[in-house]
């Protein structure tokens, strides 16, 4: 039997096609495009921020018991981008290093190091044909003692890197392209400037006027507590958003 040259190689995980290409991995990239869900993160001067939509998919369901925000230890959140299912085996994982890190040292752990273990994991995730890559991409938010706030983006490719904004899912690019031109003036952000811009670059690039229960924010400020802004909290920068414009 003969086949083309690039059949075959996308059946494995761990074997390399002859472009030096990792089919399985690609396409775990695609499964995050796929979910139809762009989300947001943007550092502030003394904060962090992570927005997503929201979408209910049926009417029948409970709205609040959908959502892509995590809080993964009391100072650190994480916005999944992706598959839901395979967002929450991530979430569960990252927890449990982190209560491991907090009973090994004694204190909580890092964002950076969080970030860094997550995407380590990923990477194993890439040779090992016993597990496939998860379709999903996390972007953590944490204010750090030293450095101040974080943010951090891990992908399924096992790559991770300190953002001073990003973007995931079907518009990452376009998200990527907004919040660069806003973030050229090199202006230091206050805590509802942040929050409005994770807004505003959303509705941008999806062209859609959100209503409260349709975006999703974390943040995290100089208390260095993550939390989830309720829907009335939502509704208060909407309003800003549509008198100032």
């Amino acid at each position: 039997m003969s086949r083309s040259a690039g059949a075959g190689y996308d059946r494995h995980i761990t074997i390399f096609s002859p472009e030096g290409r990792l089919y399985q991995v690609e396409y775990a990239f695609k499964a995050i495009t796929n979910a139809g869900i762009t989300s947001v993160g943007i550092r502030g001067k003394s904060c962090a921020v992570i927005a997503t939509q929201k979408k209910v998919p049926d009417k029948l369901l409970d709205p609040k018991t959908v959502t892509h925000l995590f809080q993964l230890t009391p100072n650190i959140g994480c916005v999944m981008t992706g598959m839901i299912a395979d967002a929450r085996a991530q979430v569960s994982r990252a927890r449990m290093e982190a209560a491991e890190w907090r009973y090994k040292f004694g204190y909580e752990i890092p964002v950076d190091q969080l970030a860094r273990r997550v995407a380590n994991i990923n990477q194993v995730y890439t040779q090992q044909a016993a597990m496939r890559p998860l379709g999903v991409s996390m972007i953590l938010v944490g204010v750090d003692d030293e450095r101040g706030p974080q943010l951090f983006k891990c992908d399924p490719a096992g790559y991770y890197v300190g953002y001073k904004a990003t973007s995931a899912g079907p518009k990452h690019q376009e998200a990527a392209n907004a919040l660069e031109k806003s973030l050229k003036k090199g202006e230091d952000l206050t805590d509802e400037d942040t929050i409005e811009l994770a807004i505003t670059t959303l509705s941008g690039v999806l062209s859609a006027d959100f209503k409260k229960a349709d975006i999703e924010i974390g943040f995290v400020g100089e208390n260095r507590k993550f939390r989830v802004l309720s829907e009335e909290e939502i509704d208060v920068y909407l309003q800003r958003i549509v008198e100032r414009d």
